[in-house]
């Protein structure tokens, strides 16, 4: 497609109203300068014909384009890869499936080398204008470890593990965009840890993470936001020992993200997890690794050897290493999963993890003012067409255009 067009407007489409209980409304919207200019409903006079690329919408919704907070690849690619086209490649495949924004994340690693993906990251932003960009935007990295529990370490090197360190943790955010550090609040040094990344604009995630009830209710007064897949790899319900998994169902103040694939958390789980935190409360995550998009076989994540069989990708332990899910596929196994509709689930894949980043006036809305990053998906939840800052990156069926 080369660089990626520009559209003008969108026509015959159907999208949620952005205030109040969701509606559909129905019409045209008009895109300028990279941003939503006006909705048109379909009663009204459609205005002067627009001289410019126009997409047709017949037949498909229209919804705020996905933000992935927390994936690692995806087509062959690995954010650890720390090059260019590591990241170009993982933006491209991620649109496909309706990402428009993605928080590269980084692996438990030396830490020369989570340096080099944090730099890569801000080389890569610097260098590229925007109307050359092929996919999906970046919005700064997600830290995962290596400050976590060696109790928990699910796919994380265990070697590389180790206690909060703030001189480091500034050292990183100084080689780059720095958006979320996933932590185990219980280890030494985590407080003075989340302490300095809120007062540089970075959320504390509670994940990988030994920490009783009361540990993650006090991260979480201290401003702790979110949980990194949650269930997985933290201390878990019981009824007597709450766990942080107690302490994530419980406090609004914390959103949980969730692997929806049907094989991190069951279904039922991800019931509970909707019913008590809500659609403002959870956010869908892929945690893709590099294997994503491609055949069943054994690939790299981290230096380890991660096989890749019936949908699930496994260490050789037998440990679950991230996922070969897509936010598409994660938004319909979710909505099967609770039994909510479209109109009442969708912004757990755009709206609602666009404001855990503080974005939420900027993404995560089809509303004038608010970027042009939007998906249009069928009937069956799959991405048609893929719209960031107003560009085309991504398009299934050609004859759409005009």
């Amino acid at each position: 497609m080369g660089h990626p067009p520009r559209l003008v407007a969108i026509h015959q489409a159907r999208w949620p109203s952005a205030d109040g209980p969701t509606r559909w409304l129905e019409g045209s919207v008009t895109l300028q300068n990279g941003r939503i200019e006006q909705l048109r409903p379909k009663e009204t006079s459609p205005g002067a014909p627009e001289h410019g690329l126009v997409l047709d919408a017949a037949g498909c919704t229209l919804l705020p384009g996905f933000v992935d907070v927390h994936v690692h690849g995806g087509d062959g690619f690995d954010t650890m890869d720390a090059t260019p086209e590591a990241l170009l490649g993982m933006a491209r495949f991620f649109a496909r499936h309706g990402v428009t924004a993605f928080c590269p994340t980084t692996i438990t690693a030396p830490q020369e080398a989570i340096r080099r993906a944090v730099a890569n990251v801000a080389q890569v932003l610097e260098s590229t204008p925007e109307e050359r960009w092929p996919g999906a935007r970046i919005l700064g990295v997600h830290l995962e470890g290596p400050y976590i529990s060696p109790q928990y370490p699910g796919a994380q090197p265990a070697q590389f593990i180790r206690e909060p360190d703030v001189a480091e943790f500034l050292e990183l955010v100084a080689a780059g965009p720095v958006s979320l550090i996933t932590l185990a609040p219980e280890q030494p040094g985590a407080e003075a840890l989340i302490a300095a990344a809120q007062e540089r604009g970075v959320g504390a995630v509670l994940g990988h993470t030994a920490a009783s009830y009361d540990q993650a209710v006090a991260a979480i007064r201290q401003g702790a936001s979110q949980a990194t897949h949650t269930f997985n790899a933290m201390t878990g319900l019981h009824h007597r020992r709450p766990g942080t998994v107690g302490a994530v169902l419980s406090q609004d103040a914390i959103r949980a993200q969730l692997i929806a694939d049907n094989i991190h958390v069951h279904p039922a789980v991800m019931d509970i997890l909707g019913r008590c935190k809500g659609v403002e409360g959870t956010i869908l995550i892929t945690d893709a690794m590099r294997a994503a998009g491609l055949p069943p076989g054994q690939y790299d994540l981290g230096g380890q050897t991660v096989t890749v069989a019936e949908g699930a990708c496994r260490l050789a332990n037998g440990s679950l290493a991230g996922s070969i899910l897509t936010m598409d596929r994660a938004l319909a196994n979710f909505l099967a999963a609770t039994g909510w509709p479209l109109e009442q689930g969708w912004p757990v894949s755009s709206r609602t993890p666009a404001r855990s980043l503080g974005l939420g006036r900027e993404m995560g809305a089809v509303a004038p003012g608010y970027r042009a990053d939007l998906v249009l998906l069928d009937e069956d939840l799959q991405a048609v067409a893929t719209v960031v800052g107003g560009r085309l990156v991504y398009l299934r069926d050609e004859e759409r255009l005009g």
